[in-house]
């Protein structure tokens, strides 16, 4: 009898296991798209009007919200109608949800443009719905008339008008008069800046990047 017990039960120790993992069903982290060594123009109305530049291009359409991710930072010029640079922004990392048309700069955020004003923050948001940009962090807005500081900063996606507040720096007398404690921030008029609108992608290729003018 355990001669038989022993024969019946050798091909139950012996059946193989399959093992396997469990389904993966995180769909959103994974990109559609995946770029490297981007350099790529933009056209408008088939005028081209801007440039990206990235290290890595990454475009997920299936996270809520849906949006393009430069994890290794990102450079863009802006032209005008004689192909000239009117304006450069860069960021050491960046985000735009195309469905809110919602750019999010992080890092070192730099703008700059031919009438010589400049930008400095660790961040800076362009809502291209609302026409403005605009950063909670602290900021340095310099232009070749004064130069401000202050913790909020936010203006019109020209940069004609802006606002700074909690802000210090060196001002013409001419652009200020004093106002009541706790009164609400000035807006001052300031120089033409041109900020980079919405791009949306375009055909890309391997170039090598060009020297940054927001460097000093």
């Amino acid at each position: 009898m355990s001669i038989v017990f022993t024969l019946l039960a050798f091909p139950s120790c012996s059946e193989e296991k399959e093992h396997t993992a469990p389904a993966i069903h995180e769909r959103d982290s994974v990109s559609v798209m995946t770029s490297y060594g981007v350099n790529t123009l933009i056209s408008d109305s088939g005028v081209i009007k801007y440039k990206i530049v990235t290290e890595r291009w990454d475009v997920n359409t299936v996270r809520t919200p849906s949006r393009w991710t430069f994890i290794k930072g990102v450079f863009f010029e802006q032209f005008d109608e004689q192909f000239r640079v009117q304006a450069y922004v860069q960021a050491d990392t960046a985000w735009y949800y195309d469905q809110k048309k919602l750019w999010e700069l992080r890092g070192r955020v730099r703008v700059r443009n031919v009438n010589g004003m400049r930008f400095s923050s660790e961040e800076l948001f362009w809502d291209g719905m609302a026409h403005e940009l605009y950063s909670n962090k602290f900021s340095v807005l310099y232009t070749p008339e004064r130069t401000l500081q202050g913790t909020y900063f936010r203006s019109d996606e020209k940069m004609t008008r802006y606002t700074v507040s909690n802000s210090q720096g060196s001002f013409v007398k001419s652009d200020v008069e004093s106002e009541p404690a706790g009164a609400a921030p000035s807006t001052v008029p300031g120089d033409t800046a041109s900020a980079v609108p919405v791009v949306r992608p375009a055909a890309t290729k391997r170039a090598a990047t060009p020297k940054n003018p927001l460097q000093p």
